[in-house]
């Protein structure tokens, strides 16, 4: 007879690993599971699975430390603070950990690094990535006030013409380019991506840009 959970846990483990699903053989360092952590909150939250290995093994948890080891990642290594669910299930046996990242309300979460500084990281994948400067400054962006409108001007407008040109530009690649400055450049970059306009991707967590497909839906 299966225990109770048991195929909630084997189906997540039959998915593999992705941006929203995270195994852990162990958790030895808080600090660094506190990345993970930051990167689930950012983007668009996600689970961790503790007792499994990356094949998807399920070796189990052994001790209590490690709901611990997840409490100080979420509290001390992570600013702010982020909110999480815990269960444990029971699987061929052994004592699986699960632990839901909520998404953050306000972003960016960052996680402490091994120098003491304080990093924003975000999810691609089944990676965590450094945040870079436009995906930043996109999360401080303010669009919530009503009837916020988006101005056409000459450097819009140029950008947009060289993304229909050169879909899929790198930042460093668009700044050669068209000689735009670095500010100004991220800044347009934020504007469009937050009106659905142009459309940020990451391969290998670099970023490129291009139009949107369908500009100016939101979900």
């Amino acid at each position: 007879m299966r225990e109770p959970g048991s195929k909630y846990i084997l189906d997540l483990i039959a998915q593999g690993e992705h941006s929203q699903l995270d195994f852990k053989f162990e958790i030895s360092d808080a600090r660094k599971i506190a990345r993970t952590f930051a990167a689930f909150a950012n983007t668009n939250g996600g689970r961790l699975l503790v007792g499994v290995k990356d094949n998807g093994r399920i070796s189990g948890i052994t001790s209590e430390e490690e709901y611990y080891m997840v409490e100080s990642a979420a509290y001390n290594f992570c600013k702010p603070e982020v909110r999480f669910e815990t269960h444990t299930w029971q699987v061929e046996g052994k004592t699986v950990l699960e632990v839901y990242i909520h998404p953050a309300e306000i972003r960016p979460v960052h996680a402490k690094d091994d120098d003491g500084k304080w990093m924003a990281y975000h999810r691609v994948k089944d990676e965590n990535y450094l945040a870079n400067r436009v995906l930043l400054e996109l999360w401080k962006y303010d669009r919530r006030q009503q009837g916020s409108l988006i101005e056409f001007t000459r450097h819009e407008d140029l950008l947009l013409k060289y993304l229909s040109q050169n879909p899929g530009s790198s930042l460093s690649g668009i700044l050669k380019d068209t000689g735009f400055r670095r500010r100004k450049l991220i800044d347009l970059l934020v504007k469009l991506i937050a009106f659905d306009v142009v459309r940020m991707s990451f391969s290998e967590g670099l970023a490129n840009f291009s139009l949107s497909e369908t500009p100016g839906k939101q979900d």
